[in-house]
């Protein structure tokens, strides 16, 4: 684990398994969304909230505002923040409509909020962050490099293009959102992210990085052997 050259932050809403994570010493932050509390089965946001803060108030956290309206968003980012911890306040983009959260991002960051911009596809997009957040508070930029691939276009290119974009702010840091596999630690690494999220079952892989490949190959064919053999199979 001492060669992954991008801070990893756990993705998700189970505060057993941010606890544990801890405890092993991966993780140097956490990243949560309403839709990942809403699959874990959480009824009351601001408890789940103040429970990880209280567990783990030495280690940023990210917390997403979610109404739709920007007034409203601002009164729950100003909520958020006053739970104490290291707490991000995560701040979409845009709304539902398409407006910018341009003027909201820039309010926030002067007034010093530590803010994690979210849901973020593309470079104008980055251009709307870098030009709105403050040189002197710290900002998370999280691109959904995950969901770029998943339309059949290469995010390496996209990132290392917002990483140039943001290199004049000195608090910004730039995360790789939505991964899909262990090779995008590398690739955040080589695109000069500061942060990649990475769910659990990913987590779970980190023991893969750098295998020797041959011995994964003989691992492989083992593990289909072994399994043939416990169910039977039989061809002849």
């Amino acid at each position: 684990m001492s060669s992954l050259r991008v801070k990893l932050f756990q993705d998700g809403a189970d505060l057993d398994s941010m606890i544990a994570a801890r405890g092993r010493g991966l993780v140097s932050g956490y990243t949560t969304n309403p839709t990942l509390m809403r699959k874990a089965g959480i009824n009351d946001y601001k408890q789940f909230a103040q429970k990880v803060i209280a567990a783990i108030p030495d280690m940023p956290i990210s917390f997403e505002v979610f109404s739709d309206d920007f007034e409203t968003m601002e009164r729950e980012a100003r909520e958020i923040a006053s739970w104490g911890g290291d707490t991000y306040v995560k701040i979409p983009i845009t709304n539902t409509k398409g407006e910018s959260a341009g003027p909201l991002i820039s309010r926030l960051s002067k007034e010093g909020f530590s803010l994690n911009i979210t849901a973020m596809l593309t470079l104008d997009q980055v251009d709307t962050v870098a030009a709105a957040v403050s040189p002197s508070s710290r900002t998370i930029v999280s691109i959904f490099a995950g969901r770029i691939a998943d339309t059949g276009i290469d995010p390496v290119p996209v990132m290392t293009e917002a990483a140039r974009k943001l290199s004049s702010l000195p608090k910004a840091e730039l995360l790789w959102a939505s991964p899909r596999e262990v090779l995008n630690i590398a690739q955040a690494g080589d695109c000069g992210c500061h942060i990649i999220t990475a769910t659990p079952d990913i987590i779970a892989k980190l023991p893969l990085f750098g295998k020797d490949l041959h011995k994964y190959s003989l691992e492989t064919v083992k593990m289909f052997y072994d399994d043939a053999r416990a169910a039977g199979f039989k061809i002849v």
